[in-house]
């Protein structure tokens, strides 16, 4: 596959992606760890300021544009059906793992008191911020600099299981079983997202992913 050819320094870019997921890692494990604010400031407010203003940030000192994040409208049916079918795969992964979990099919959905669009807003806001950050910049620049897509899948899926952890112990508070469970399905997700964004080129393939791949973990767990 071929890669994002950014047009920059590999040792300047591959250095940026690494301090960002080092920043992100201190930062928003100690977020995760300290505070827990409501769904709705933490996805929609404190995630953008302290995931996206620092990539846009970085975007801006290397003198590329949006385009680089994968921020385009090229190739956007052949990105949303590649999204809806490995998004398929990953709702009957959930099935399963959700019937060796409890013997049955448990539909109970897990969103509390909001409404089914403003959890779907909100998984939509997380998608966003997340995926423009790990696939658009850091999964790019690692790749872009390696010249490896597998590789840089493999590396960059590490940090982004790495970051799942506070909020799989913090914040959903689940035991050592569940936990391991929830990050193996982080762990393939993060595969997947940065193999669909590889052959799109469109970070809307990976926002679109992330959606469809949060619900079946939400409605199923």
């Amino acid at each position: 596959m071929t890669k994002i050819i950014l047009g920059k320094d590999k040792t300047e870019t591959l250095k940026h992606a690494t301090i960002l997921s080092a920043y992100l890692l201190v930062i928003w494990g100690l977020y995760r760890f300290l505070f827990k604010l409501p769904d709705e400031i933490e996805e929609v407010i404190i995630k953008p300021i302290l995931w996206l203003v620092p990539t846009f940030y970085l975007v801006r000192m290397e003198g590329l544009g949006i385009s680089s994040l994968g921020i385009t409208l090229k190739k956007i049916f052949p990105t949303i059906y590649l999204s809806i079918g490995l998004g398929i795969l990953f709702l009957v992964e959930a099935l399963l793992i959700n019937y060796s979990k409890y013997g049955n099919f448990s539909f109970s959905a897990n969103i509390g008191q909001k409404t089914f669009l403003v959890s779907l807003a909100l998984s939509l806001a997380t998608a966003i911020s997340e995926e423009v950050t790990f696939r658009g910049y850091i999964f790019t620049r690692v790749w872009n600099a390696l010249g490896s897509e597998w590789i840089s899948n493999f590396l960059t899926t590490a940090v982004w299981t790495l970051m799942h952890v506070p909020v799989t112990f913090f914040v959903l508070k689940l035991d050592m079983s569940s936990g391991l469970i929830y990050l193996f399905l982080t762990t393939i997700f993060g595969l997947g997202s940065a193999f669909i964004f590889a052959r799109t080129k469109n970070i809307t393939s990976s926002i679109l992913l992330h959606v469809l791949w949060e619900w079946p973990i939400i409605l199923f767990r």
